[in-house]
């Protein structure tokens, strides 16, 4: 709340009259890496890092956007709305105002403050919750009534169009849909979803931020899904069922591991093995056995380092120190790769030692300081007021 209190009282400053209050959250995944965009299975949670947003309706045809934690502003007429090359942070608004008039909707101006504390480049997907709490906002004052996956996906229009970003839909689908106390299966293929109860009181969520970020990571992402396809066609000539990599098997891709080639071949078994353990991950959750979740999570691990080879030293070394920590039950990197967050599951009683054992390794291992955040798991996109 006091976020969004602080928040409330810069929007009267600037702007002098009483604004709509959101919270949108950030996300954690924990499991399900690069398997999206494969359609196939995901599972995150939305948690208590959030962004908050102050909006209102100011009569005029002028947006008036302030950024609270960079102390920055940006102003533009309606019929002005278009990506700027100069305006990073106002792009994911202006492109959300733009998705709005897509559909038919007459966005007036109006006046908006956002701030949060979701960590910027630590894969907690900080932009969908800009995206989602402005979308929202809107929804809200403007009376459209659009339906929350529409939203979802226009958010991840936003992203696509003005951040130039080629996401999936598993973060703002998160940032909308999360629901207190429980993780979300999401099918990535028919949008079919399934929450899971998952008690952050029982089990910490603590997530290890590397505090990197290497330039490797977009080029690579991209090249990920483009050896995902490839691998996909090679499939296909054999087998008239595979649409996406979420439709083989382990066998099929091994059938045939001297014709995709030794890349093609880890990078297809990765998204096949890792679907499957959403899946059991899911079991493992219903069943209350957090042991059998923790191992999956380290194979996940593995199978981003060794076959999909989107891990770096730093998140190798917070996995690693972390497997052999008292109380933990598992450990993985998390987001597309090469620098951002570990995902950790710890036992209450430990997670305060952990937190402190993992800082000083980290230092003593790489001389790099560590940030930790220990998270909750919280309801999605919410108006407060």
């Amino acid at each position: 709340m006091k976020l969004a209190q602080a928040i409330a009282e810069d929007f009267r400053r600037q702007f002098d009259h009483e604004p709509l209050l959101v919270r949108a959250p950030g996300r954690i995944n924990l499991i399900g890496e690069h398997t999206d965009y494969n359609a196939g299975f995901v599972l995150p949670a939305a948690i208590d890092r959030e962004m908050a947003f102050a909006v209102a309706l100011n009569n005029t045809d002028t947006i008036r956007l302030r950024a609270f934690d960079l102390q920055d502003a940006f102003t533009t007429t309606v019929d002005q709305v278009h990506r700027i090359e100069s305006a990073d942070w106002a792009n994911y608004l202006l492109g959300v105002v733009a998705q709005f008039r897509k559909r038919g909707v007459a966005v007036p101006g109006f006046d908006c403050v956002f701030g949060g504390n979701v960590p910027i480049g630590a894969g907690l997907s900080s932009s969908a919750a800009v995206e989602c709490g402005l979308a929202v906002a809107l929804d809200t004052l403007l009376g459209t009534g659009i339906d929350k996956l529409d939203l979802a996906f226009m958010a991840q229009k936003a992203e696509h169009e003005y951040a130039l970003v080629q996401c999936g839909i598993m973060d703002q689908f998160a940032s909308l849909f999360g629901q207190e106390g429980h993780v979300v299966r999401l099918d990535c293929r028919s949008m079919a979803y399934e929450y899971f109860p998952f008690d952050t009181r029982a089990v910490r969520v603590v997530l290890c931020n590397s505090g990197v970020k290497h330039s490797l990571a977009s080029s690579e992402y991209n090249t990920r899904r483009q050896e995902c396809e490839q691998g996909v066609a090679i499939l296909q000539k054999h087998y008239a069922g595979i649409e996406t990599l979420r439709d083989a098997t382990p066998a099929q891709v091994n059938a045939h591991r001297d014709e995709l080639g030794p890349v093609l071949h880890k990078r297809c078994l990765y998204v096949v093995e890792e679907n499957a353990r959403v899946l059991a991950a899911c079991d493992a959750l219903a069943a209350h056995d957090l042991a059998g979740v923790g191992q999956l999570m380290y194979a996940s691990h593995i199978g981003l380092r060794d076959q999909y080879e989107v891990s770096c030293q730093e998140l190798d070394v917070l996995m690693e120190v972390a497997r052999a920590t008292p109380g933990v039950y598992g450990a993985r990197m998390m987001g597309g790769g090469f620098g951002g967050c570990t995902i950790n599951l710890v036992a209450v009683e430990h997670a305060d030692a952990f937190v402190e054992h993992m800082t000083q390794a980290y230092r003593e291992r790489l001389g790099l300081k560590l940030e930790t955040y220990q998270t909750t798991i919280v309801g999605g996109v919410s108006v407060m007021a």
